[in-house]
């Protein structure tokens, strides 16, 4: 079974809210502006998450590493600066900003608390 097919069979649903959608778009056209932040995989979530296409299981976990390891990028000079952005703030929008880290979160407990359903009911 697929990951995609596996959370579908818990109820959880993985499509990105337009919160997300509009914070990954908004990332795209900084880095289109100034030329910098985020990676192809970076610029990949932001497509996904600006069609607000249902994402895997696996994909909601990896936004979530990624923001657990990009937090300190929040102190950075430029973040959240408009007219200059910081290279981290850009790459930190193209994966749905904090409201995609909210809702990875969210997501993530949810797949969590499934998975541990999942396994109670097992002989």
């Amino acid at each position: 079974m697929t990951m995609r097919g596996a959370a579908a069979m818990r109820h959880v649903d993985l499509t990105p809210p337009e919160s997300v959608a509009k914070a990954a778009a908004k990332g795209l056209r900084l880095r289109q502006r100034f030329n910098r932040g985020g990676t192809q995989i970076g610029v990949a979530r932001t497509r996904d998450l600006s069609h607000r296409r249902p994402l895997s299981e696996e994909t909601v976990r990896r936004m979530a590493s990624y923001f657990a390891r990009h937090a300190a990028d929040c102190q950075a000079k430029g973040f959240g600066d408009k007219d200059n952005p910081s290279a981290g703030w850009v790459a930190w929008l193209l994966w749905g900003g904090d409201e995609g880290r909210a809702w990875c979160e969210r997501k993530k407990a949810e797949l969590d608390r499934a998975d541990e359903g999942g396994e109670q009911k097992r002989p």
